[in-house]
Order: structure tokens, then sequence, then C-alpha cells
């Protein structure tokens, strides 16, 4: 039989550990700081020869910043997934095929991890790339 000292020592130690820190920054029992956002994006754009860039800021998780769209930009990179920010390999080949002057960095945070991608419509893979993120992350409409 249990000591009712012990079993008020384990008692004990299950509630302290109720409000303890959790890996996200917040608490296990949900009061306190809320989670730092994990996605939190610069996107520079360059829409056309001669063109003055934009910039823009992009936060999902909520969707924020100072995009003109930033729910549907972060439901298009969501949908795009991370692979969308890796670089053509160098041996792929691809279609030469140029699909416009328009050029795009994207850097910062996406879920969690660093970006530091460019984008371009200089041949058929770099095309891809930028239509995997669509007109609406870019803000640039198409001819």
């Amino acid at each position: 039989m249990r000591s009712p000292v012990v079993v008020a020592l384990v008692a004990l130690a299950a509630l302290s550990a109720c409000g303890s820190e959790s890996s996200d920054g917040g608490t296990a029992s949900g009061d306190g700081p809320t989670s730092a956002v994990k996605t939190s994006l610069t996107i520079d754009v360059t829409p056309g020869e001669g063109a003055d860039p934009k910039t823009y800021t992009l936060t999902c998780d909520p969707a924020g910043g100072d995009h003109p769209q930033p729910e549907q930009a972060c439901d298009a990179i969501a949908a795009a997934g991370a692979s969308v920010f890796e670089p053509v390999s160098s041996d792929t080949t691809c279609t030469m095929v140029f699909g416009g002057p328009q050029k795009a960095t994207i850097t910062g945070t996406y879920q969690g991890k660093d970006v530091d991608a460019s984008f371009s419509r200089e041949n058929g893979c770099e095309i891809d790339r930028w239509e995997k993120l669509g007109t609406t992350v870019f803000d640039v409409p198409l001819q």
C-alpha cells in the first residue's frame, strides 16, 4: 500500500506540469503567449523590363502582412509546398522558352525553415516554378 505522502507528491508533480512551457513557447495549458509565426516572408518582385520593383511582406497562420491578398497567397504557397523554394537542379533539362522578364525573390521563413529563393520566367522549368505559386503570390498579372 502506498503512503499518503507518496500519493500527494505524485499528484503535486502532475499539477505543476500543467502550466509548464511547451516546446513552441506557449504553455502546456494553453495560457500565455501563442507560438511565434512560423511563416514570415518578404517577396520582392520586378514585374517587367524597366519596371519599379515591388516589395511585400507576408505572414501565414494567421495570414497578414502588407501583401494585397495574404490569405490567397498563403493558400497558394501551401498548395505548392516547400519544394517550390528549391532551385531547379543544374542537371535538369528545361525547354528554352522565354515566358517574360518578370523576376522575384522570396526570403524569410516558411514553416519555420529558412527560405532564400529566386524566381524568373526565363525557361520552361522556371516558368513552372512561377506558375506553381500563381500570379497571386507575386501580384503580377501576366499577358
